[in-house]
């Protein structure tokens, strides 16, 4: 992605959370030497911040996602079951924008639908591999009512509505008749190594440097 285009959607994606009545935490308005200096170590040791990724594919209006991780904790604390042992992201899933099949190995997320439209997910239990298990129905709880969907279904998110997705389970998400505020709270965010793709795809852009970066992703730290 071309980081002027990278700009454009960050300013676009700022425009429509605020819109939402979500307040930024501070430092999501930091200049890119802000951002880079001793005062910002914990935010890009932990990979808080901006994110606006199409996956390497090129594709942005067709597969992308949009993302800001508000607060996250370390695999550290996680790994003894003590400390900060969460994260919460606010994201944008636009019209008819796929988010592709994918599972976490660590994570447990409870995805939110924050207002816009409806949010889809196809959803597939795993296979005793890891893999995909195309034949076995998926059970996944809804603001703390189990539902159950045949292999592959889509489970449709009204705004107010959510799911908790448990560690291992594939779903692939995009909008429905407008853009999607999504929030996420889950167990501690790791970006570099807990997204396990259906396809070989990689998780963050390539950022061709055609401009000056108005704010940094958390890729670039």
């Amino acid at each position: 992605m071309k980081r002027s285009r990278i700009n454009e959607i960050l300013a676009e994606g700022d425009a429509f959370i605020r819109s939402h009545g979500y307040v930024m935490p501070p430092f999501a308005d930091w200049s890119p030497e802000r951002i880079q200096s001793d005062e910002a170590a914990t935010i890009r040791s932990r990979g808080m911040g901006w994110d606006i990724t199409d996956y390497g594919q090129g594709r942005w209006d067709e597969m992308g996602l949009f993302l800001f991780t508000v607060r996250n904790g370390t695999l550290s604390d996680l790994n003894t079951g003590r400390g900060m042992l969460y994260a919460e992201k606010i994201m944008i899933s636009r019209r008819d924008q796929l988010s592709p099949m994918h599972r976490h190995d660590l994570k447990a997320e409870d995805i939110i639908n924050r207002g816009g439209g409806d949010l889809m997910i196809e959803l597939f239990a795993p296979d005793p591999d890891g893999g995909i298990d195309r034949t076995s129905d998926v059970t996944v709880p809804c603001d703390g009512v189990d539902r159950t969907l045949k292999a592959g279904g889509h489970l449709c998110l009204k705004p107010g509505e959510s799911v908790t997705l448990l560690p291992g389970i594939w779903h692939a998400f995009w909008g429905e008749g407008a853009d999607v505020l999504i929030g996420e709270v889950s167990t501690v965010n790791d970006d570099a190594g807990d997204n396990v793709f259906e396809q070989p795809i990689g998780r963050f852009a390539d950022v061709e440097e055609d401009v000056a970066p108005e704010r940094l992703l958390v890729s670039d730290y």
